[in-house]
């Protein structure tokens, strides 16, 4: 059942968790010790406004309440655990959508601040298809709204895991003997590549999404005859819109430029288009994509691409850095493209805009000229210095082999030089 707070008395229930140190006095005792009493109002409220789908009070306390509070009270220890927080709610079904909505702050919150234990990245897995599998076998549309932002970030930190899973399992020598065993033991493929690609196609099937891309390209009205039943609710177009970006960056961690650009065929890298939902999902979609088309030797869309985000970037600058928790990120993904636009602008010498120019001078100096002038070492630092965490293909007890001292990201390099190596 909901909490049934006087809704009228938000305002100062918000204070009293935005305040912190303030009001510290009250607290809930659970099998963690005490909760602060602005963290059970918080939790009381954000239980409240999901039942009841009040979805502006939903996102602002998603927005900005939950990072607050993440920020004062458990910067570095773990929010409640689910158990102790379903007590503070008053839920009897710790299969509700409440709970598992918690329980993907509660583990992600683990995964920035903290040191995931193999149970936690198990379980956290675990309730991803708990949520997933909550959208996809309905009958029916399920009821529950979302802010678009929350759907990002699930999708991002879903992908995320499984990058870091992988990447947790390739590093044999730093496994202990109980994880091993478990790793051994583990009949459900916890994060199986083929299952988190699939979980992402199946949530892009669910609504049609590439249909309605192709019919807002064409400027058609979205129908229910071109999205189905479940596309024409927003969570599940937003979700499937998504998770086209997050099949995007996974094929491009794996390697499969083509493969990941098919994914976004339909897709319209503008403003105005679904891709303008978030911001942080528009600077994925570009870097991702970009990145994939420098590796397929398609220069001018990657300068393309590139500079369109730089600028949008540069224009939104200051909306990341009130946020803090998105800035530091940001700030690479900036980084990162202008390393790989250096490298583009050298074998597609594009005019660039004036700002972006600057800022690769800024950036990297003279190493597009030396590039130029054939130093290929130039060429590896900025390949380096630009691409993403690529996962390995094999999981081998060798961290040196067989991609050499550099792992997977030195196979992408050999890879790029020898398309440089095969022109036309």
């Amino acid at each position: 059942m909901a909490w049934q707070g006087n809704v009228a008395a938000m305002p100062v229930q918000m204070q009293m968790y935005y305040q912190g140190a303030g009001n510290t006095t009250g607290t809930t005792t659970g099998s963690q010790g005490e909760v602060a009493e602005p963290v059970v109002n918080f939790l009381k409220w954000f239980y409240h406004f999901i039942e009841k789908r009040e979805i502006y009070h939903v996102e602002n306390m998603y927005e900005d309440g939950y990072y607050k509070i993440s920020d004062f009270y458990f910067k570095d220890k773990p929010w409640p655990s689910p158990e102790v927080v379903q007590g503070i709610v008053e839920e009897k079904d710790e299969a509700c959508i409440f709970m598992i909505l918690y329980r993907e702050l509660y583990y992600r919150h683990i995964y920035a601040r903290l040191k995931p234990t193999l149970e936690h990245r198990f379980d956290s897995y675990a309730n991803y298809c708990e949520l997933f599998s909550y959208l996809l076998t309905a009958e029916e549309p399920v009821k529950i709204e979302l802010p678009n932002k929350w759907l990002w970030d699930i999708i991002e930190e879903f992908v995320y895991q499984f990058q870091n899973f992988q990447q947790f399992k390739s590093k044999a020598g730093k496994i202990n003997d109980e994880e091993k065993s478990m790793l051994r033991d583990d009949e459900d493929n916890v994060w199986k590549v083929t299952a988190v690609l699939n979980i992402l196609l199946q949530l892009t099937e669910k609504c049609n999404i590439n249909a309605q891309l192709i019919a807002a390209k064409k400027g058609e009205p979205i129908t229910e005859e071109i999205a189905g039943e479940f596309g024409m609710k927003p969570i599940y177009a937003v979700t499937g819109f998504f998770s086209l970006v997050g099949l995007l960056r996974l094929y491009v961690l794996l390697g499969d430029y083509h493969m990941a650009l098919s994914c976004i065929e339909h897709v319209q890298f503008k403003d105005k288009d679904m891709m303008a939902l978030v911001p942080a999902c528009q600077i994925t979609a570009n870097y991702y994509a970009g990145f994939a088309y420098l590796m397929i030797r398609k220069y001018g869309n990657t300068i393309q691409l590139y500079q369109h985000i730089l600028g949008y970037m540069q224009r939104t600058k200051q909306f990341f850095q009130n946020r803090s928790f998105q800035a530091d990120d940001i700030n690479k993904k900036n980084e990162q493209m202008l390393a790989l636009l250096a490298i583009a602008s050298t074998f597609c010498p594009l005019r660039l805009d004036e700002s972006v120019n600057i800022q690769i001078k800024e950036k990297q100096g003279d190493k597009v000229a030396r590039i130029q002038h054939g130093d290929m070492a130039v060429y590896d630092d900025l390949f380096f210095s630009g691409c993403p965490k690529f996962l390995s293909p094999v999981v081998s007890e060798n961290p040196t082999s067989p991609f050499g001292s550099s792992g997977p990201r030195g196979l992408q390099l050999q890879v790029s030089r020898l398309r440089l190596s095969n022109k036309d």
